[in-house]
């Protein structure tokens, strides 16, 4: 199965000079726990709801007045639509991220989440369930730390 056939492809995100509480108000609205940053229609990078708390509220940044380049994950995992859920499988558990951009010819068609995997009934219990597992790999360090 294609990632284009799981995943989301109505994806809001925000640019790089967005503020932080901009996104946080998109991620109330839109009901979501992660917004990609996008230049020019190319991911620079994904906002979630983890890098508000520790990288915005945590530090006391004015989130009327801070981008969200400041606080952002920069290094970003994505896949093509044409790739194969196995793929996109495969990067969540070996970076541990629950969300992955998809890009096609370098700009964001949709994302792909763990609960789009699960919601798939194409998708098994036990891949989700092996998915999971390997995103909570407590034992080792995310290859995405930074």
């Amino acid at each position: 199965m294609k990632v284009r056939e799981c995943m989301c492809n109505e994806v809001a995100c925000v640019n790089p000079t967005s503020t932080i509480r901009d996104v946080a108000k998109l991620m109330l609205n839109k009901h979501v726990g992660c917004i990609p940053v996008c230049d020019n229609d190319k991911v620079v990078g994904l906002v979630t709801d983890r890098d508000l708390i520790l990288r915005s509220l945590a530090c006391e940044k004015d989130i009327k007045q801070t981008p969200v380049s400041e606080v952002m994950t920069t290094k970003v995992f994505n896949v093509s639509p044409d790739a194969e859920l196995s793929e996109v499988r495969k990067i969540m558990c070996d970076c541990q991220v629950r969300r992955v951009p998809v890009v096609e010819n370098d700009v964001l068609v949709g994302i792909i989440t763990v609960g789009d995997l699960a919601n798939n009934e194409n998708v098994t219990s036990k891949e989700v369930s092996e998915t999971v597992e390997g995103i909570c790999k407590c034992d080792q360090n995310p290859k995405n730390a930074e």
